[in-house]
């Protein structure tokens, strides 16, 4: 890897550890919110930590991927702050994940 490699990796990695202290500091954000404006939610980055680790040889369980982005079990934080979507918020989120799909 190249030293400019090496840097954008270091770069993108702060980034990321940086988005995983903002996420945990804005629990009230839930996820059925994230997927229905952003397309993407907690659940979506632990999925993509797990391809992510298993490209570079790494095999990191579903359970291990969900702790490490949630900074706890996933069991405590759906307990703890995850709500009931509402039918609003649910439509919101099928929405905005159809426009995921590639053409």
């Amino acid at each position: 890897m190249s030293e400019v490699d090496a840097k954008t990796a270091r770069i993108e990695a702060a980034v990321f550890r940086r988005l995983l202290d903002h996420l945990d500091h804005r629990k009230d954000v839930q996820n059925i919110d994230l997927m229905g404006w952003g397309g993407f939610c907690r659940n979506c980055l632990s999925d993509w930590y797990q391809e992510a680790a298993a490209a570079q040889g790494v095999s990191v369980d579903k359970e291990d991927a969900r702790e490490r982005i949630y900074g706890m079990p996933y069991g405590d934080y759906k307990t703890k702050y995850q709500g009931k979507a509402t039918e609003e918020q649910l439509a919101r989120m099928n929405e905005s994940v159809a426009k995921n799909k590639l053409p």
